[in-house]
């Protein structure tokens, strides 16, 4: 199968002269997707296998989310230096093998860590955006990446609902195992489709992850990180008190759970669907702040509806898709901005800027599951996503202030 996008040359299916085709990059993407909530649903039943509290097995999330921001501060520099095909294939591997541990675990100890060990998967997600950035301008990177999460946002649309039926059907070790299959799947198609696309770097590793500071000093790459920190924020404390509010509030089934868990989702596909259609027209400011605001709507009426006494699943679940849709126009038009501040770092601001991402919304996550009890219902979640929504607007609109105030795009 042959493909030309844009203004690049011909790329060619399966031949690793080229650069990977968008098919490959869309699965990369949804791998990464697929290993943080397909097992969601299964937390209970994980929860009594190991003969621990629900509190202890949800550690699984927030821990896997703080070890793919560490890991994604070393993935993208040494994808600068080493090339991004090099660094696909050992990430890939090394997240099998820890899959394989997760369904070894004799006890709970031995499964967080092989859990946390399947973080080595971010480096699907880091680097599928960098080869993009790689061969596009910014508004063009925005326009590609928009598409690929789109395809990428069909994922998280039915993980949940497979994760449970699997669950239900054959118990929760079926979901690792598919992890396992699909990973030793991913690691043959890059290796017969994913030609390398980064420049050669003659720079020592020391002296790759010495450039760290030159983007650090950047104003307009913090406004672009913390948009897309606190925009993903809400979703990401959605992934840490969600299971919670719909099994415990709701008392919905690991089924139901996982269909109604996949709401959000909706939402990010048509963000991103928005976004590959428009942001070449619109730019990425504008997309950003569209997507802040989409996010922060959906926080505000779902918070109000629960004030008024009449909050059920459909309508918290519902409003999710607005938290989805703002991170489906955020997220794709803030990295291709990160990744735009300085285009010879654009593994490294990948890298950077995903940490940032990831580690907030880890924080955010324990926060999430911390502060829900029976007693307190849907209120602490809805009050944190709403909180972290209003800061990401907050954050790009200083940005585009001071450009508008500088009347360039200065760094």
């Amino acid at each position: 199968m042959n493909e030309s996008i844009g203004n690049l040359p011909l790329i060619r299916f399966l031949d690793r002269g080229t650069p990977p085709h968008i098919a490959t990059l869309i699965l990369l993407a949804g791998m990464s997707a697929l290993v943080m909530n397909v097992f969601l649903p299964s937390l209970p039943a994980m929860a009594d296998h190991f003969g621990t509290t629900y509190a202890i097995i949800n550690l699984s999330v927030p821990l896997y989310l703080f070890c793919s921001a560490i890991l994604q501060l070393f993935i993208g520099p040494a994808s600068d230096n080493l090339g991004r095909r090099k660094v696909m294939l050992w990430g890939l591997s090394l997240f099998v093998l820890a899959t394989a541990g997760c369904l070894l675990a004799p006890n709970t100890g031995t499964f967080l860590f092989f859990r946390i060990a399947q973080a080595f998967i971010a480096t699907a997600m880091v680097l599928s955006r960098a080869v993009i950035r790689d061969m596009y301008d910014q508004d063009q990177s925005a326009s590609v990446i928009g598409y690929v999460t789109m395809g990428m946002a069909l994922v998280p649309m039915i993980a949940p609902a497979v994760g449970g039926g699997l669950e239900q059907l054959f118990g929760w070790k079926a979901t690792f195992w598919l992890m396992f299959l699909l990973g030793l799947g991913l690691i043959a198609l890059v290796y017969f489709d994913m030609g390398e696309t980064a420049q050669t770097s003659d720079k020592s590793m020391l002296a790759q992850f010495g450039e760290y500071p030159e983007l650090l000093r950047s104003p307009r790459f913090w406004g672009y990180a913390m948009a897309a920190a606190f925009c993903s924020g809400a979703f990401f404390a959605y992934l840490g008190g969600a299971p919670f509010v719909g099994s415990v509030v709701f008392d919905l089934d690991p089924f139901w759970l996982g269909i109604y868990f996949g709401s959000p989702a909706v939402g990010y596909f048509f963000g991103n669907f928005l976004t590959g259609r428009y942001a070449t027209r619109f730019g990425v400011n504008a997309m950003v702040m569209w997507g802040c605001f989409a996010n922060a709507t959906g926080g505000t009426v779902s918070l109000a509806i629960f004030l008024s006494g009449h909050g059920s699943a459909l309508t918290f679940f519902g409003m999710m898709t607005l938290v989805g849709l703002g991170n489906g126009l955020c997220i794709p038009n803030a990295t291709a901005g990160m990744l735009s501040v300085r285009p010879h770092l654009a593994g490294t601001a990948a890298g950077l800027g995903g940490a940032i991402m990831i580690g907030g919304g880890a924080t955010l996550a324990v926060l999430a599951g911390a502060l829900l009890t029976p007693e307190t219902g849907a209120f602490p979640l809805l009050w944190l996503m709403l909180l972290t929504a209003i800061a990401g607007l907050l954050c790009i609109l200083l940005v585009i202030r001071r450009e508008k105030a500088l009347g360039l795009h200065l760094n």
